[in-house]
């Protein structure tokens, strides 16, 4: 069991340190190429993203659940399909993947390894759409059919980069592995704990809505069809 859990754990480390890689070097590079065009440089950014998130699920879902997020993680948890003593673990793999994840691409950048950011994203209106972001994440991965998964949470982070104010963090993991990277993707320290916050009651309202249109659909179809369509 033991060894099972230190594999699960290396999973998320990971997983979560080539998000973190992915997120922020394809940041760096594009800020790098877009020649001042910042449209173009998130464009860029939002592409690697994707392919690099479905990838990853894909990869490290069937080692780990390939959660990455420690909102997600938590949501698991309370579903009981996280056993809750492994749930400290996880965050703790996933806090430490990402930052690891941030020395990484600044080692690939001939970057400094250890700065912290100094790019300020606060304010109410960025704050409203982490949780919209974060809740929407959890929707989309808790009503996802089977085996579509890797591709909806994809194509839903790449939608939330446009449509979210906030450029769509959506996971407190990725708060913190940005918090040491001055570069494009950036977030300051000062303004992590909003993000933080605001991602943590985004899980609590997309978890909410996923339970309450769960027993609408229990009232309405037999439990087997609930089942065998895969939103649990």
């Amino acid at each position: 069991m033991a060894t099972n859990l230190s594999k699960r754990l290396l999973a998320e480390i990971i997983g979560t340190a080539l998000l973190l890689a992915i997120v922020i070097g394809s940041g760096i590079m594009a800020e790098r190429l877009a020649g001042g065009n910042i449209a173009v440089a998130l464009l860029a950014n939002t592409f690697a993203t994707v392919g690099g998130l479905y990838v990853l699920i894909e990869v490290f879902g069937p080692l780990s659940g390939a959660h990455f997020n420690p909102t997600v993680s938590i949501v698991m948890a309370l579903r009981n399909e996280l056993p809750r003593s492994t749930l400290v673990p996880y965050i703790l793999a996933q806090l430490i993947g990402a930052i690891l994840g941030a020395w990484l691409a600044h080692v690939m950048f001939d970057m400094s390894i250890f700065q912290f950011s100094t790019k300020i994203r606060t304010g109410t209106g960025q704050w409203v759409a982490e949780a919209i972001a974060t809740a929407g994440l959890l929707l989309v991965i808790l009503r996802a059919p089977k085996g579509r998964a890797a591709a909806m949470v994809a194509s839903y982070i790449g939608a939330a980069y446009w449509f979210t104010a906030s450029t769509s963090f959506a996971n407190p993991a990725a708060v913190v592995g940005r918090m040491f990277s001055n570069s494009f993707a950036g977030i300051t320290p000062a303004s992590a704990p909003g993000f933080i916050i605001a991602e943590l009651i985004g899980g609590a309202i997309g978890f909410a809505i996923h339970t309450a249109l769960l027993q609408q659909s229990q009232s309405i179809v037999p439990g087997n069809m609930i089942k065998s369509s895969g939103q649990q």
